[in-house]
C-alpha cells in the first residue's frame, strides 16, 4: 500500500466514523463524548397535526366535488344547520 492510498483510507474511515457518530447522536465535547437524547419535537408534532387536518379537509372537498349534485346540496344543508 503506497502512502497516498493510506491517506485516502484514513480519511474514509474518519468520514464514516463521523457519519455514524452523527446518526446515533454522539457529540464530541472537550471532555470526551456525550450521547444526546433526541426527544419528540413539539413543532414537528404540531405540523403533523396540521397536515392531518388539511388532509381531512381535502378528502371532504374531493368527496364533495365527485358526488352528484343532490349529495352536494345535502352537504351544504348539513353545514347550514350547524
Amino acid at each position: 500500500m503506497n502512502p497516498f492510498e493510506m491517506v485516502v483510507a484514513i480519511v474514509a474511515i474518519a468520514a464514516i466514523a463521523s457519519v455514524v457518530r452523527a446518526k446515533y447522536g454522539i457529540v464530541r465535547r472537550h471532555k470526551g463524548e456525550e450521547f444526546i437524547q433526541r426527544g419528540p419535537d413539539p413543532e414537528a408534532e404540531r405540523l403533523r397535526a396540521e397536515v392531518k387536518a388539511l388532509k381531512d379537509r381535502v378528502a371532504v372537498l374531493e368527496r364533495l366535488a365527485t358526488d352528484g349534485s343532490t349529495a352536494l346540496e345535502r352537504e351544504f344543508d348539513k353545514l347550514r344547520d350547524r
